[in-house]
Order: C-alpha cells, then structure tokens, then sequence
C-alpha cells in the first residue's frame, strides 16, 4: 500500500475545516492519523473537528488561537491546545453549576456576568487561566462603566497589554471624554513601557 502524502492531506483537512466541513475534515484527519497515530496537527484537528460539529465558532476561534501560538512557541504549541482541548468540558461544566443558581436572572447562553466571571476566577485560582477557559466558551458580560474599568485594569496587571487596549479602543467612543478611560489609556503605556525595559 502507498503511503500518504502528509502534506497533502493535512492541506485538504485544513481547508475542509476553515470551510465548516468539520465532518470530511474529521474523516481526512482520520486517515492521516491511521498513517501517522502520533501527528500532533492532526490530533489537535481531530479534536477541534468533534467540537466544530457541536459549535462552529468555538471550534473556529480555537483552530485560530492555535495557529497563533504554533507561530510564537512552537514547542509548547500542541501541549498548550491539548491541556486547553481537556480543560474545555471541564469548564464548561464549571460554569453551568456556577451559573444554575442565577438562571432566572439573565440568558446566559449570551454569556456570564462579570460579578460570576470573578467567582470563576476565584474558584479556578488564576485569572489568566480563568480568561482564557471562557473566552473560548461564552463570554464575559460587563453591565457597568465600573465593570469595565475593574476588567481593563485586570488584565493590564495580568500583562494583557494588547487584549486590553482592544477593549479599550473598542469602548473608549461610549464613554466619550471620561478620564477614567484616557487613565486606563495612560495606565496601560505605563504598564507597556514598564515591561520593555
């Protein structure tokens, strides 16, 4: 039997999986890992297949968030996405006890509140871990310009220079001219400069 063109058939699953062919993608990436059982891309494109089938998005914004860190830390790139890949049922399941008791008071398939996103991060013990479990899976809802504020300065400390400046770009127009905002802004070039030297 001829072998099989790796490269080949890691092209066609990836292109079937950006085309939300997640099906035929999880079948080509099949076939290359019955080839090669030990295929790191296509393991983690496996998993991200089965999970594309249930959301689409998630699956989409995960297979991104690999090509990101494939690109800046090669050799933690697969263990990153596979402790990240595990971490997701778990998670999920975290949120939905941690989120029962307030069903009645917001749709939460939209996303959490930040008040329970802080008993998240609490219950998970790091707030950068915490973020990243739900970025992945719903999102944080902020209902207040304090919620915001609180959210920004947190992942400015956490050294989340560039998440927090896009959120800052992105909300800066509804909270036109308030100095608690162009303090984040100067806050955060502090922060940034800070760490470059």
């Amino acid at each position: 039997m001829r072998k099989v063109n790796i490269n080949r058939l890691l092209t066609r699953a990836e292109e079937q999986f950006s085309l939300g062919k997640y099906e035929s993608a999880l079948t080509t990436y099949g076939l290359l890992l019955k080839e090669y059982p030990t295929h790191s891309d296509a393991k983690i494109g496996a998993f991200l297949c089965d999970i594309g089938m249930e959301s689409g998005d998630e699956a989409q914004a995960l297979y991104d968030y690999y090509q990101i860190i494939k690109e800046e830390q090669q050799e933690n790139a697969t263990k990153v996405m596979t402790d990240l890949i595990n971490t997701l049922d778990i998670t999920k399941d975290q949120i939905g006890k941690l989120l029962a008791p307030n069903v009645d008071k917001i749709d939460y398939q939209d996303g959490i509140s930040y008040r329970d996103f802080l008993k998240f991060v609490e219950m998970r013990g790091d707030f950068s871990k915490a973020f990243e479990d739900v970025m992945f899976s719903t999102r944080v809802i902020l209902k207040s310009k304090d919620e915001y504020i609180e959210f920004i300065r947190e992942l400015i400390k956490r050294g989340q220079y560039r998440l927090a400046e896009q959120f800052l770009d992105s909300m800066s127009s509804s909270f036109e001219k308030s100095q608690e905002i162009y303090e984040l802004y100067y806050e955060l070039d502090k922060y940034k400069k800070s760490k470059e030297e």
